[in-house]
């Protein structure tokens, strides 16, 4: 049986992801307190007709409060059930930006009751701080449109089987600020940049062009050589001191053109070398017009 438990942020857009999971065959329960998983997963695993599920999908959020302390003990029991395979994927975005959402769609935070917005914000991060370090995936929608979002959980669900050990490899524009949960970052703006080709400038890294025309140097293949050695000495050391997932961020300037396509060549050697490999664009739907040029000899 194939579990996904999808939790995160309050705003971060769960309900836009539970709806996405829905629509591709997922039997989805929102709210549910984390005591509860290992129960739910025998029960659908069980061969009955009335009962058995092949994909589910379990919400858990900060509204199940004080039985939030229950994630730890449920992680484990799920991990002895035979024949359940689950994933973890947690949803986050800025302090700005929830607050932002809030306003907008005029609801209530859940642990508005007891403090004001702000604080409320502050106070789920901390609580969810362990089902955070527990995830498989984690997704920054603070620059994520409903279709982006989509795409970023769609490419998790052509992954496949599990494969042994979860990688996420993401690109970002270093002037809309580093992923906070990266656990390693590589700044290629030592490579050309496509923007300053004027008829490069809108399309992104998953273009052929793009990709055409940062084969033609040099210091390109030479950086994903050196690159992938280092992932083939790294990631078993990493799997054999018990890291459950390995995060990695890949640099630009504006996160459209060279971190994207080497975001993407880094994906496919990682999945060639049989890690689970999810590769997401932090912000490829930004308009490249509005960069600004930039002082130093990096830009």
């Amino acid at each position: 049986m194939d579990i996904v438990i999808l939790t995160g942020l309050s705003g971060a857009g769960k309900s836009q992801a539970a709806a996405f999971f829905e629509d591709q065959g997922y039997f989805c329960i929102d709210n549910v307190p984390p005591r509860f998983l290992p129960e739910f997963a025998e029960i659908f695993s069980k061969e009955d007709e009335m009962t058995k599920m092949e994909k589910v999908c379990f919400v858990v959020d900060v509204r199940s409060r004080v039985m939030l302390q229950g994630w730890g003990v449920a992680m484990q029991k799920l991990d002895e059930i035979p024949g359940v395979n689950y994933t973890v994927i947690f949803l986050e975005a800025s302090d700005d930006v929830l607050v932002s959402r809030y306003r907008q769609t005029r609801r209530k935070h859940p642990l508005m009751d007891e403090m004001p917005l702000t604080d409320a914000i502050a106070s789920e991060r901390k609580l969810l701080q362990n089902l955070r370090a527990r995830a498989s995936y984690i997704i920054d929608t603070t620059m994520l449109t409903n279709a982006a979002l989509k795409r970023a959980l769609r490419d998790f669900l052509k992954q496949g089987e599990q494969l042994s050990f979860p990688v996420f490899v993401e690109s970002f524009g270093f002037m809309y600020g580093i992923p906070s949960d990266s656990d390693c970052v590589y700044d290629v703006r030592f490579l050309p940049n496509p923007f300053w080709v004027e008829d490069l400038r809108m399309f992104s890294g998953k273009d052929p062009e793009i990709a055409a025309y940062l084969e033609d140097f040099e210091e390109t293949s030479t950086f994903m050589e050196k690159v992938s050695d280092i992932f083939d000495f790294m990631i078993p050391h990493y799997i054999k001191e018990g890291k459950s997932r390995l995060s990695i961020g890949i640099g630009c300037t504006g996160g459209r053109h060279r971190s994207v396509y080497i975001a993407e060549m880094i994906g496919k050697r990682l999945q060639d070398m049989g890690y689970n490999t999810v590769v997401h664009h932090r912000d490829i739907d930004r308009d490249p017009r509005y960069i600004k040029k930039e002082t130093t000899d990096n830009a």
